[in-house]
């Protein structure tokens, strides 16, 4: 931690947050630049119909499966070691699938990926929140990385546009080498090596890293194939139980290891459990948002790729510019005020999409509705980020960090699942009646975004009721004890 009474000040701090929000979005627009690529990558590689969903379901399946091991992994390993880890898997395996000549190459090289992500994204994190002090400088330095995340959704989908009508869709997977390569560097810079002593690895935690990845990459798998394998089937209702079954082991693991790889101590850190519970509800229903408006766009309204992605550039300075305001009323009113009020607009500006008409225009029937949407998860995802951030010790930030982006990609993958069903199953029902396959398809997105509006309306109420029901027992005595604050802080925030 830099003697600085601010670190951002300095010319080191800023690259150093520069440096991370350039890892950050990376990984975050690798999860959504391949969708507007899938067209092409069918024809070119001979994919079935039912296997091209594994191009963006291979990237989410190791990403989230692995997010726990690698948060822990940074905490014990020191972050710039997995991080670099980390950025060479993501090189490697994109070089790779930008060459693949068959489907299952490209899917490994995906699978990879997503592998390498998981590495790369907790280890920033902590690193952010490790070298910015809580206080101003770490709320702006959140506020900044929140807006990378935010807009990086919808430049995913830009980009993806760009490329694929552009050189190609093999450059969507060659441009992730080149910024690897330009990464290496800055990180062995600004990002100091840790010495870890024997004693941190000493009995490390293996039947809970089994087990936690495990059951992870089982569950995110039960999500992703549920809706063409169906809720109710046996093999879906199987995954699932497997998969709760192996996560409830893992605790039960964690309860009784004297070197647990999920410390349970860590939910006591006022807003973490409450800020990913936030985080998990509102990604089911605002990642959904991108497919189904993405997939209206190009097969109602009859976008090329390249138009799709334009689309959304305003969505990113928006949302670019609600995080980095969100960033600066922080420390006057705190997280909880600010993720109700996002999730509140959020929920608001998706319901306006859900009213997507089949002749529909840019203009009067998309933008309003994204703008608003912008500003609400703008702000929410700053203040989310904080909450889940404050007072967690630096040996604990990377689990932290973890625990936050599983919630962000469970939920997302959980969302996905759920509302294309609603969307398929309307979509077919209209199509059984002879309606015309336009207002089908709409009246089916349209079904689709009214759920994800409820989940979103659904995490303000949750967050309301949590901050309510704790002001309640903080009013009841005896008083609990405060909460230890990480060492070196500069400031406090009110809580989540």
């Amino acid at each position: 931690m830099p003697d600085n009474n601010s670190f951002l000040a300095t010319r080191r701090g800023k690259l150093t947050l520069i440096l991370l929000c350039c890892v950050g979005f990376m990984d975050f627009v690798d999860a959504s630049i391949v969708n507007v690529a899938l067209p092409s990558i069918r024809r070119d590689l001979h994919f079935s119909v039912q296997g091209l969903q594994w191009v963006p379901s291979a990237y989410l399946l190791t990403y989230g499966g692995f997010m726990l091991l690698g948060g822990r992994a940074a905490d014990l390993l020191g972050r710039r070691r997995v991080l670099v880890t980390g950025t060479l898997v993501i090189g490697i395996a994109s070089l790779i699938g930008g060459f693949a000549g068959d489907s299952g190459v490209l899917i490994g090289a995906r699978l990879a990926q997503g592998f390498g992500a998981a590495l790369m994204l907790p280890a920033a994190l902590s690193a952010l929140t490790v070298s910015f002090r809580e206080g101003t400088d770490r709320h702006t330095a959140l506020g900044v990385w929140a807006a990378v995340a935010g807009l990086s959704s919808a430049a995913g989908v830009l980009f993806g546009g760009l490329l694929t009508q552009g050189p190609g869709w093999r450059w969507v997977m060659f441009v992730n080498p080149i910024a690897c390569v330009l990464l290496l560097a800055p990180i062995f810079r600004l990002i100091p090596a840790e010495r870890r002593a024997a004693r941190d690895l000493a009995g490390f935690d293996f039947p809970g890293a089994i087990l936690a990845t495990g059951g992870m990459l089982l569950l995110v798998f039960a999500l992703v194939k549920a809706p063409d394998q169906g809720w109710g089937s046996g093999r879906t209702t199987a995954e699932l139980i497997g998969a709760g079954v192996i996560l409830t082991v893992f605790v039960l693991n964690e309860l009784r290891s004297r070197n647990p790889l999920l410390p349970m101590s860590v939910f006591r850190v006022r807003g973490l459990a409450a800020a990913d519970l936030t985080q998990f509800i509102a990604f089911a229903g605002f990642v959904s948002m991108f497919f189904f408006v993405t997939l209206y766009m190009q097969n109602v309204l009859g976008y090329s790729p390249i138009k799709a992605g334009l689309a959304y550039l305003p969505l990113c300075f928006a949302i670019g510019f609600a995080a980095t305001g969100a960033g600066q009323l922080l420390s006057r009113v705190g997280t909880r005020p600010l993720i109700i009020a996002g999730a509140v607009i959020t929920a608001g500006g998706v319901y306006w999409l859900s009213r997507i008409p089949v002749h529909g225009s840019f203009l009067t029937d998309l933008l309003p509705g994204m703008l608003v949407m912008s500003a609400g998860i703008g702000a929410m995802f700053v203040a989310v980020a904080t909450a889940a951030n404050a007072g967690v010790r630096p040996d604990q930030a990377g689990l932290a960090a973890a625990l936050l982006n599983s919630a962000q990609q469970v939920g997302g993958a959980l969302g996905l699942a759920v509302l294309s069903a609603i969307a398929t199953a309307r979509t077919s029902h209209l199509l059984a009646t002879r309606t015309p396959a336009p207002e089908a398809l709409t009246s089916g997105f349209g079904r689709a975004l009214l759920a994800g509006s409820i989940a979103l309306a659904a995490s303000a109420v949750i967050a309301f009721w949590v901050a309510n029901t704790r002001e309640q027992s903080e009013a009841a005595p005896p008083a609990p004890e405060p909460e230890p604050v990480a060492p070196g802080s500069g400031g406090t925030l009110p809580p989540f």
